[in-house]
């Protein structure tokens, strides 16, 4: 979950802060000023005219869009009730399809498909550029649904209660305005509900403070209060789990970004808290409690490892016992990706270098039966999840390839092996290239793992084209998978692409992420310095042909990459970033990622902050590279606000810099799929401009 707080212009012009004062690109904060949309769009323009109006950027994005239009791509489902539903896009349905079929229908290569919302056919009777943000049904009958909506994929959703049986809105039914809004079913007739109550009712995050319980037919200003949290918290949730003979009501409050607190809720609305660390995750599904520490745990007369996952029954627990049985122990190399449950099993995904295998536990007295379900092929990634935890032992699995598209396999445990139901089309000629694992050494000395997909005849002259990608934080892994777009945008082009598993990520598990945070920020940028300085040794490329890419918090590492290391790089695109790190508290959500980059209006936290800031560290006469900041004026989570400063900042410095903003998007910048492939295109085509072998 990430949140973030938007503080008003008005509040950021008042303000006396020292920085503000000296800051000329300030009133580029106002994100929907008429006059900075009309900058905005001037320097579009710019870019456009530059980089996307040539046949070679035509063909590269009518290639990517190809790849996000085809009919033949796999279409994943959910299980909800009897029927398997997916949501779909493609050149007829831009915005999408909500459709839902039979198993039976879903095993033949052509299923025939019910549709349940067209929501293109939504969005032109609405007169709204309606973007899908899911649908959450209640159980066990799954005859209603809470339908979330975007305006132009903003994170902040309109709610509104859906009948699954007429395929249409409930007349009079539950509905909740825009806001980001924390929902869920308690019953039929009742929710609950966090979500913009008016004034003091948000976090400093832009998050609900408050959750309540609303019965239908009430007005929810009526609405009985459940739990309130404080403004400094992140945001506050509850829900109830409707598993039958499980039924139990759960209150959270999520302190910040890794830490929160969980009640369990009686009948009578007392709380009683679970008491687990406020840095762990505990998964409770029927009789089981599931945590997964983030620190060490000392409980019970042991201590546990980080990264662990540990049993527990949870009725027993909150009886007070602290039997705990370790179903996962990390190593110096392996970590837990992900867990999952079927009606009689746990599925565990385990990563070792970056590269997974499955085993499935089964529960029994002791230690719990522990059996192999495969592993990855070399240098892939495998995943496997439960279909419907309640019902059946039935999974769906998938392997997938930097270089190998994706296979969906359907299998039941204690049945033998997986059939292939599903694969997807491969979009380019893959017998072309080779993907390696190689291992760079940081400044500090650790083992920084990373991905290269190379043409099979490459040749280490130091001329390659080269893209380094990176995200570097949240406890995020960067594991192989199958990308059309990148083989025909990059790879087709003759270039290597490359994918860095640098710190402050989650390859490692917690203490891979825990080893960049705050204070020790900089080791992302170390580690990613560190796999360029690799390639340049192994002469894979040079700084002439080296390109690097990222966004979000990846954005805010391409920022850094540009600030600190110019000398390693041709081009730089940075995506959705953050950059302006003394006033990202205060730019939309930023708030709730102190945990992460630390505060920066607290003096002795500034000091070590500022070092990873971009927008405060740019100056003049440095040999920066070109670089290219993309983002979208709806972008509610980190907002344009970052990219808007940092381009004019340098473009007024005298720098090779460009900008493009989408007017929607959100934080994907991009609504629909031709969207998508203009923004992926653009990126692409720069880098290619500055650092292909024509330069």
């Amino acid at each position: 979950m990430h949140a973030f707080t938007p503080d008003s212009y008005t509040a950021a012009m008042t303000s006396t802060s020292s920085s503000m004062q000296t800051d000329e690109f300030l009133w580029l904060e106002d994100i929907d000023g008429a006059e900075q949309l009309d900058w905005a769009r001037q320097h579009n323009a710019k870019t456009v005219q530059r980089y996307a109006q040539s046949p070679a950027f035509e063909r590269l994005e009518k290639g990517i869009l190809e790849v996000l239009d085809s009919d033949d791509r796999i279409p994943m489902v959910r299980k909800i009730g009897p029927l398997f539903y997916n949501f779909w896009r493609d050149k007829k349905n831009p915005k999408g399809l909500w459709r839902r079929t039979t198993l039976a229908e879903y095993r033949k290569p052509q299923p025939a498909w019910e549709t349940v919302i067209d929501l293109d056919a939504l969005a032109e009777a609405d007169k709204e550029n309606w973007v899908w943000h899911g649908a959450q049904c209640l159980q066990p009958e799954y005859k209603r649904c809470l339908v979330s909506l975007s305006r132009g994929g903003a994170d902040a959703n309109v709610v509104r209660e859906f009948d699954l049986e007429l395929k249409q809105f409930v007349e009079g039914g539950f509905t909740l305005p825009e806001a980001k809004s924390n929902v869920a079913w308690k019953d039929i007739d009742h929710l609950y509900v966090a979500t913009d109550f008016g004034p003091d009712s948000m976090t400093s995050s832009s998050y609900p403070r408050i959750v309540k319980e609303w019965k239908r037919g009430t007005p929810l200003e009526s609405a009985l209060t459940v739990y309130e949290g404080s403004a400094d918290d992140m945001t506050v949730s509850a829900w109830r789990d409707n598993t039958p003979g499980f039924e139990r009501d759960f209150v959270s409050r999520q302190m910040d970004f890794y830490d929160s607190e969980t009640w369990l809720r009686h009948a009578d609305g007392r709380l009683v808290k679970i008491d687990v660390p406020d840095d762990s995750n505990a998964d409770i599904t029927r009789e089981w409690m599931l945590v997964e520490p983030r620190s060490p745990w000392a409980v019970g007369g042991t201590t546990y490892k980080p990264g662990s996952l540990l049993a527990a029954k949870f009725d027993d627990y909150m009886a007070g016992k602290r039997e705990l049985t370790v179903l996962f122990e990390p190593n110096d190399t392996t970590a837990l990706d992900d867990h999952s449950w079927t009606r009689n099993h746990l599925i565990l995904n385990v990563m070792h270098d970056v590269v997974n295998k499955l085993e499935v536990l089964t529960p029994q007295a002791g230690e719990w039966k522990r059996e192999s379900l495969g592993g990855a092929p070399e240098l892939s990634t495998i995943a496997a999840g439960g279909i419907d935890e309640d019902e059946n032992d039935d999974y769906f699995l998938t392997v997938s390839g930097f270089l190998q598209p994706t296979t969906l396999y359907m299998g039941t445990i204690g049945k033998g092996e997986p059939e292939p139901l599903k694969d997807s089309p491969g979009f380019f000629d893959a017998s072309r290239y080779r993907v390696s694992q190689h291992f760079a050494t940081s400044k500090d000395g650790t083992r920084v793992p990373y991905f290269e997909i190379a043409p099979k005849n490459l040749e280490a002259n130091g001329k390659n084209p080269t893209l380094q990608y990176a995200y570097g934080g949240f406890e995020i892994s960067l594991q192989p998978s199958y990308s059309g777009a990148i083989g025909r945008a990059w790879l087709e082009q003759g270039g290597v692409y490359v994918v860095a598993n640098i710190r402050g990520g989650g390859e490692y598990g917690p203490r891979w992420h825990q080893a960049a945070l705050q204070e020790n920020r900089l080791r992302t940028c170390e580690d990613f310095a560190a796999v360029s300085e690799h390639l340049i040794a192994r002469n894979i490329t040079s700084p002439r042909h080296l390109g690097a890419m990222g966004g979000s918090n990846g954005g805010l590492l391409m920022g850094n990459m540009l600030t600190l290391y110019p000398q390693l790089y041709g081009a730089i695109v940075s995506e959705v970033a953050l950059l302006d790190m003394k006033r990202y508290t205060h730019l939309s959500a930023g708030a709730s990622w102190i945990a992460e980059y630390g505060d920066p209006d607290q003096p002795e936290e500034w000091a070590w902050i500022k070092a990873f800031s971009p927008y405060e560290n740019a100056k003049k006469g440095q040999p920066y590279p070109p670089a290219l900041f993309t983002t979208s004026t709806r972008d509610d989570r980190v907002g344009p606000v970052h990219a808007r400063k940092m381009y004019a900042k340098l473009a007024a410095m005298g720098y090779d810099a460009s900008f493009y903003e989408n007017m929607e998007g959100g934080h994907s910048a991009a609504t629909d799929n031709k969207e998508s492939a203009f923004m992926d295109a653009l990126g692409y085509a720069y880098l290619w401009k500055h650092i292909g072998p024509s330069t």
